[in-house]
């Protein structure tokens, strides 16, 4: 039992430097994003747009130079219009790495573009769960709702995208459509 111990002690002092690096680099990178969320709650049209591509940078950072390839080969494929190609990509990323977002928006993305809107609404629901500040994910959601005829939560969605996001393309008048719409509906 003593050999056993000493040996554990030796794996877990060997380790410990690299997961703390990882610890050490996680809250950097969760600080850094915290102070790029704080920054576009209040930033100017033209500058929110500098700074959701630095959120868009940083969620796309999977940690693993094999997935960050896979993540390229599928928005690749995707921007060709090979959806179905797009999808292979993003679900070997997921099963490589559950825990992963952006695999999972990805994958909401093209499922959405192939028209298959349940495994999209899952996706997106995957998303939601590891990272709740996706406006991504939630401006698809409101999309998804609004062409399935349910503008009401389409709305409620949209909201949830600009209080986190409040110059997000196309959603700012997407907001103001279905308000309009929820107008006229009343008179």
């Amino acid at each position: 039992m003593g050999v056993r111990m000493t040996i554990l002690n030796r794996i877990v002092a060997a380790l410990l430097p690299f997961f703390l690096t990882c610890a050490i680099a996680a809250a950097e990178d969760t600080a850094k994003l915290d102070g790029l969320f704080d920054r576009l709650k209040t930033a100017e049209a033209g500058e929110a747009g500098r700074i959701e591509t630095e959120i868009w940078i940083e969620w796309s950072k999977s940690g693993s130079p094999a997935l960050d390839l896979l993540l390229q080969r599928g928005r690749d494929a995707l921007e060709l219009g090979d959806t179905q190609a797009a999808i292979e990509h993003f679900t070997a990323i997921i099963d490589q790495d559950p825990s992963f977002a952006e695999g999972w928006n990805a994958r909401a993305t093209a499922f959405y573009q192939a028209g298959e809107f349940g495994p999209s609404l899952a996706d997106i629901a995957q998303v939601l769960q590891l990272n709740p500040r996706h406006f991504g994910a939630l401006s698809g959601l409101g999309s998804i709702l609004e062409e399935s005829g349910k503008p009401d939560r389409a709305l409620k969605a949209y909201k949830a995208a600009l209080a986190i996001h409040p110059h997000l393309e196309g959603v700012t008048e997407a907001v103001a459509r279905l308000e309009a719409q929820e107008l006229g509906q009343e008179l």
